[in-house]
């Protein structure tokens, strides 16, 4: 339980939330919603990457 990297979990999750808001946006047919959610998806994921590869070069990981 002490292994887990709460920060990696809270990237998760904000990534699950942006993919169910696209799910939202095709549902209101909101063409603004759904580009606005991808970009956010995209923006996310790529923090997620980004921290992973910050932390492997300190030696945390």
């Amino acid at each position: 339980m002490k292994d887990i990297k709460w920060i990696f979990v809270l990237y998760a999750i904000l990534a699950a939330t942006s993919i169910m808001g696209i799910g939202v946006a095709i549902g209101e047919r909101s063409i603004l919603g759904i580009l606005g959610c991808i970009v956010l998806l995209i923006l996310i994921m790529g923090m997620g990457f980004k921290k992973k590869k910050q932390m492997r070069e300190e030696g945390k990981l």
